[in-house]
C-alpha cells in the first residue's frame, strides 16, 4: 500500500517469477482470486492517491499525478473486465 500499510516487504503480493502475459483466463481459482486481490489493493491505492490529491497535496506535481491516477484506472477497469470475462 502506498500508505504504509499492513503488507509486509519479505511476503510479495504476487509472484514477480511470473510474466502478466503468461496469466490467461484458465487460471485455478486460487490464482484467479489472487488476482483479484491485486487488483483491489491496487484500486484501494488509486483511491488513497486520489483522495491526497483532491486535498491539495504534492501541488508541484499534481497534473502528473492525475494523469497517472487516471490511467490507473483505465488499467484496473481493464483488468478487472478481462477477470470477470475469464
Amino acid at each position: 500500500m502506498v500508505d504504509g500499510g499492513s503488507r509486509c516487504a519479505a511476503t510479495p503480493l504476487f509472484n514477480v517469477d511470473c510474466h502478466p502475459m503468461t496469466i490467461n483466463s484458465n487460471l485455478p481459482d486460487q490464482e484467479s482470486g489472487h488476482v483479484s486481490a491485486i487488483i483491489q489493493a491496487l484500486q484501494e491505492d488509486r483511491r488513497w492517491l486520489l483522495r491526497h490529491l483532491d486535498e491539495g497535496r504534492w501541488s508541484a506535481f499534481r497534473l502528473d499525478l492525475a494523469a497517472l491516477e487516471r490511467e490507473l484506472g483505465q488499467l484496473l477497469e481493464f483488468c478487472e473486465a478481462q477477470a470477470e470475462s475469464g
